[in-house]
């Protein structure tokens, strides 16, 4: 684990997707993070395909979508 400097503008854009999505500020930015190293890597897949490649790695069935309880994901 480590400390990374960002912009206060990216900052405030986390913060605010976090809000929306139901995540802490660290996860919203994993998350973009994860989803970013992914699109390079995969620079034709479409983000609902990514999406989708990386709810059959975890196992869940097409079309499924995850219910959020407590306010987290996991």
């Amino acid at each position: 684990m480590g400390i990374v400097k960002i912009d206060d503008t990216l900052h405030e854009d986390l913060r605010r997707a976090s809000g929306v999505m139901c995540r802490s500020i660290n996860a919203q930015a994993e998350y973009w993070i994860k989803i970013g190293m992914l699109a390079e890597a995969n620079p034709t897949l479409t983000f609902p395909e990514i999406i989708r490649r990386q709810m059959e790695a975890a196992a869940l069935p097409a079309g499924v979508v995850p219910l959020l309880s407590g306010g987290t994901a996991s």
